[in-house]
């Protein structure tokens, strides 16, 4: 068993990980969406993916205190999940959502070191870039859908919130929407919370290739 987790570790920690990993956020980010729509009851994958993202995590996590900060947080997330499927679906929905933020934050953090760790520049490095990415669009996802749950209103347009799983897809397209820089405007924040973390996630989007291509120039530049 220890040998497992051994070879796991040292896949996850390695820059092909980053391939899979792509894999994984792209079937979370753009394919679950079009699935709930179609079928609502596809919700289970959604639940799978985001304990797979954040066991990723666990293995990807080189530093001690990033490692128990992931283990505290998963096993929060699966007891809140356990609960919610039991006869109070909706008690702890609120702070479900607030444990996967944090767990995005985390993942994000994490992978982050292992773009820049040794000052490499490869293939695997730039998609790991784009991880990271998603993975910001994934948490300004269920930053609006926590505004929501907090005040009532987060976004407004051509969509009907109906505080579950189900509002993914929703979320998850304004997210996309704002850290992108496209605004169609189908969608558009209600509040000032929502309208703050969408411009955030704007200014988010045009700063980070920058800083990303940035660093990974200069890695280059260093190396020649």
């Amino acid at each position: 068993m220890f040998q497992y987790f051994k070879k796991a570790k040292n896949y996850w920690v390695s820059d092909a990980s980053f391939v899979t990993l792509l894999g994984m956020l792209l079937f979370t980010v753009f394919i679950l969406p079009v699935m709930i729509d179609r079928e609502g009851g596809t919700t289970i994958f959604l639940n799978m993916m985001f304990i797979l993202l954040f066991s990723v995590g666990l293995f990807s996590a080189m530093e001690k205190g990033f490692l128990i900060a992931g283990i505290s947080l998963v096993t929060l997330h699966l007891l809140l999940r356990l609960i919610r499927f039991t006869d109070n679906p909706y008690e702890f929905y609120l702070l479900e959502r607030i444990v996967i933020i944090l767990n995005l934050i985390l993942l994000t953090v994490i992978n982050i070191r292992l773009l820049f760790r040794d000052q490499e520049v490869n293939t695997y490095r730039v998609i790991g870039a784009v991880n990271v990415y998603l993975l910001l669009a994934l948490a300004g996802a269920f930053g609006f859908e926590v505004i929501q749950l907090l005040t009532g209103n987060s976004i407004g347009g051509e969509i009907e919130i109906s505080g579950m799983d189900v509002d993914f897809g929703d979320y998850m397209y304004f997210s996309l929407v704002s850290i992108s820089t496209i605004g169609f405007g189908d969608l558009y924040p209600i509040n000032m919370s929502s309208k703050m973390l969408s411009v955030f996630l704007s200014a988010l989007g045009i700063l980070y290739p920058a800083v990303v291509i940035a660093k990974l120039v200069s890695f280059a530049t260093e190396k020649k």
